[in-house]
């Protein structure tokens, strides 16, 4: 074959240099045609959209042509000429075909509708799928709304550690790293574990967040964010958890409540915004194939101004919800843990836009959250979403070292592993706020796919750590 430097798809079909010679490689998606002329579209992962190309039979060679069927790897040179059919402007004509990898008839991806489910059997292959093509460019483009966002906001990038020996959300709930014999554990004589001949001589763990150690950065750089993997060790078979999923947490020295709520705004707004403009054809074809209502979802959020509420007001509009004859599956009071079902009523029926909920009773949040006056509530902030429920979870941080220790004290959280993060409030304390982004949300908000298992290329859930 004659050597032509390759043309990525999404560029080619933007050429109008008709007659030009050029060179694709790809994936044959279909292949159809008559005895004389075989339409093959081909894509190579750049774009949602194929590239035609026309193949005069009697040019070639009927044991290569054989080869060429759905999912072979093919290096086309051609010339490029204006599409006669409709749907591109462009297609090649090919002078040259070599297969680079036959692919035989056993390949599950045979043109025809595949359930999530089964996709997700043969998760190796499903990026070859036009939905999960379109769902991991847009992962892409929000991973890089995330990154610019905060670098033109003055943020700084930390990375917190994935093997840590402290728990900060208190639940308990974490993955064991050892390289200790499970089958021959040494113990005391009150049967607890000794991990002094383990890697790091102590009890360590995959991490549930990245927030304390960005704690610390936020009192030395006064911004800064996270964004990495964190693991969850909870049994929870739902379409919106995972055991590994990916967190953006930035934390803000100086910054109070109204400034947090303002940050959590204006960075939701900025993602959904630059996948409006970054990913139109992925989008167009997902609010065609997957959720109708997509763009204008999308676009909504852009335009409106999120409401802010308090708890207890929110715990009111439910009570009034449940007296008007209003069924959930769980039960609303004051003091309760809002249940998705809640958070959803007050978004999609009640407010018909995104909430930022605060000021949370301080049973249902976590110790490091800044109490209130008023000794029940914490200043939690949770911003609740269409078809979501919560999406970020926030709050100013307790900064006094002596409210934070009682709190600490109150619950009974083992501190052996926290003196670090106390020295924060012992060496130059300052007031600070933060927030916690789970990523797979935002992407499930921003495709409208239905299942968190499908915004993240390989799901680790209970029970499944395949590929």
């Amino acid at each position: 074959m004659e050597t032509i430097r390759r043309t990525k798809v999404v560029d080619l079909l933007q050429r109008r240099d008709f007659g030009a010679m050029v060179n694709v490689k790809g994936w044959v998606r279909t292949r159809r045609g008559s005895k004389q002329v075989s339409f093959i579209a081909l894509n190579d992962g750049s774009t949602i959209n194929n590239v035609q190309i026309v193949v005069d039979l009697a040019h070639f060679d009927e044991e290569l042509l054989k080869q060429v069927t759905t999912g072979a790897c093919l290096s086309v040179n051609g010339e490029l000429a204006a599409s006669i059919g409709s749907g591109q402007a462009c297609e090649i004509q090919a002078r040259e075909i070599e297969v680079l990898g036959a692919c035989d008839n056993t390949y599950p991806l045979q043109k025809k509708g595949h359930t999530m489910e089964f996709l997700r059997e043969i998760a190796h292959l499903r990026p070859r799928t036009n939905t999960f093509g379109a769902v991991f460019r847009i992962r892409h483009n929000m991973a890089i709304a995330i990154h610019r966002f905060f670098h033109e906001h003055g943020f700084f990038y930390f990375h917190t550690p994935i093997i840590t020996a402290s728990d900060c959300e208190g639940a308990g709930q974490m993955f064991q790293v050892t390289t200790m014999n499970l089958y021959d554990l040494k113990k005391d004589e009150n049967g607890s574990i000794i991990y002094d001949s383990d890697f790091f001589g102590k009890q360590a763990s995959l991490t549930v967040s990245g927030q304390l150690e960005g704690e610390l950065a936020a009192t030395a750089l006064g911004a800064i964010y996270t964004f990495g993997p964190t693991f969850r060790a909870e049994n929870s078979n739902t379409p919106r958890h995972l055991a590994e999923f990916w967190m953006v947490e930035p934390e803000v020295a100086f910054a109070d409540l109204q400034e947090l709520m303002d940050l959590e705004e204006e960075f939701i707004k900025y993602c959904v915004q630059w996948a409006l403009d970054h990913c139109k054809d992925d989008l167009e074809f997902l609010n065609k194939m997957v959720d109708k209502g997509l763009i204008e979802r999308l676009q909504k959020v852009v335009a409106t101004d999120f409401v802010r509420l308090p708890y207890t007001e929110g715990i009111k509009i439910l009570e009034e919800a449940v007296a008007q004859g209003h069924k959930f599956e769980f039960p609303v009071y004051w003091g309760c843990d809002l249940a998705s079902e809640h958070e959803r009523y007050l978004v999609e029926h009640h407010f018909q836009k995104p909430v930022i909920m605060t000021d949370y009773p301080k049973e249902i949040k976590a110790f490091y959250m800044k109490q209130n006056a008023d000794g029940k509530t914490v200043q939690g902030t949770d911003v609740l979403f269409p078809q979501i429920g919560e999406i970020i979870g926030g709050s100013v941080r307790e900064e006094s070292y002596d409210k934070l220790m009682a709190r600490i004290t109150e619950l009974n959280i083992p501190m052996k592993d926290m003196w670090w993060y106390l020295d924060t409030r012992k060496y130059g304390t300052c007031p600070h706020a933060g927030f916690g982004l789970g990523f797979e949300r935002l992407l499930l908000f921003v495709t409208g796919m239905a299942n968190i298992r499908d915004v993240i290329p390989f799901p680790r859930t209970p029970r499944n750590a395949d590929f």
